[in-house]
């Protein structure tokens, strides 16, 4: 097995920079290498990133000191009938009838609400002004909460992503996220306790009444499960909001097809999450040795799974490295679902709960802003960077448009 010293380093600056030329060397010289600043195994080809996912021998028990000291104790981290349960509690909010009938209006106002800020500009910041809030103010409304907290969860939400996003272990970042913690805790549980004895009809009514064989959610079950939501739920739509458009703008030829055919937007959306996915990084915890391409991982180990990587592995899809909507190896119709072929929102029995908000987000949303900006086009001199090594988007993308009608 490779050593780091040999290799690229996830954590560096030029890593960061440009991780895609660090992915091929490591997917050809080193699928499998320790890395020290981490205290992982670090693998990065697709067969074996999914195998991670997959199998049951790869376990979610990292997420203890990786999600537990910000969120408390959520779903991601049970097993089993205990994680069985608790998943169906909360999933029958997130598919079908419900997603569409409660929930697509609150997507379709938000959405409307922030586009009628710059709609008639002629220009906008997309991420500044659009993807960063947009997610945040769904999962907000969605929960029934006063709309005035929009800016306090947005702050809170930022604070979680970088804790999480914390490789460097930054002293300053790990407090801000333990903070958060307390702070959300104080915010929600009197809330939680209020909709037990007077329950409307929103997700967090919904998640306090729910119940499974005589199971239900604690109060602080609800309150991790919300704080999970924001992290989980804002970023995947934050990103991809952006990044799609990056992607779409960059590839002229095939916005204008997605102009034409709305229905493309799902094609879209799923090969932005292969070429350009918002989480480039996941961890696991396997229960037993394991065997992989390059070498064995000792159980009990971390392993970091190179999302970025894998999803661009080219043995598993033909010239990786370039952005097709119109690919034939990757699936759209089951590209939000656990049978996915890329592996942006992971797979098997910790597949994304939120995959299909995510959807709904995606198309609302693009959907309304293709409206409202006929002839997008960058601003002038504009050069969209991305920016993150555990999470990764643009930065910025200043758009103009002429504005419709």
């Amino acid at each position: 097995m490779t050593t780091s010293a040999e290799l690229p380093d996830i954590l560096a600056d030029g890593f960061a920079a440009d991780p895609y030329g660090a992915y091929q060397v490591l997917r050809e010289k080193a699928p499998l290498y320790w890395h020290e600043g981490t205290q992982s195994y670090v693998i990065s080809r697709y067969e074996d990133v999914a195998r991670a996912f997959r199998e049951p021998v790869f376990t979610t028990a990292n997420y203890d000191w990786q999600l537990e000291p910000v969120h408390g104790r959520t779903i991601l981290q049970l097993s089993g009938r205990e994680h069985a349960v608790r998943r169906g509690l909360v999933a029958p909010a997130f598919r079908g009838d419900e997603l569409r009938e409660k929930f697509l209006p609150v997507i379709e106002r938000n959405a409307r609400t922030l586009i009628d800020g710059f709609r008639t500009a002629g220009r906008v910041e997309l991420v500044g002004q659009f993807s960063t809030h947009f997610p945040i103010n769904v999962i907000v409304d969605m929960l029934g909460l006063d709309q005035a907290d929009h800016a306090r969860f947005q702050r809170w939400y930022t604070s979680i992503i970088a804790f999480l996003g914390n490789l460097a272990q930054d002293p300053d970042v790990a407090e801000a996220g333990l903070r958060t913690r307390e702070e959300l805790a104080a915010h929600m549980l009197p809330i939680i306790a209020r909709r037990r004895e007077e329950p409307g009809d929103d997700l967090l009514s919904r998640l306090c009444l729910a119940e499974i064989d005589g199971t239900r959610m604690s109060d602080e079950d609800i309150k991790a499960f919300v704080s999970l939501l924001l992290a989980a739920g804002g970023e995947t739509t934050d990103k991809a909001v952006s990044a799609l458009f990056a992607n779409l703008l960059a590839h002229p030829d095939q916005l204008a097809a997605v102009q034409r055919d709305r229905d493309l937007i799902p094609r879209a959306f799923a090969e932005t999450l292969r070429y350009s996915p918002p989480v480039h990084m996941i961890m696991r915890q396997p229960d037993e040795d394991v065997t992989v391409t390059g070498g064995t991982i000792p159980a009990g180990s971390t392993v970091t799974c190179l999302i970025g990587s894998a999803n661009r592995d080219p043995e598993r899809y033909r010239d990786p490295e370039r952005f097709d909507i119109f690919r034939d190896d990757l699936t759209t119709t089951s590209a939000f679902s656990a049978a996915a072929d890329h592996l942006a929102f992971a797979l098997g029995r910790h597949f994304c709960v939120g995959a299909l908000l995510a959807k709904a987000e995606i198309e609302v949303g693009t959907n309304m802003l293709l409206d409202a900006m006929p002839d997008v086009r960058l601003a002038e001199g504009a050069d969209p960077v991305e920016r993150g090594v555990f999470t990764r988007g643009p930065a910025h993308l200043p758009l103009e448009f002429t504005p419709a009608g």
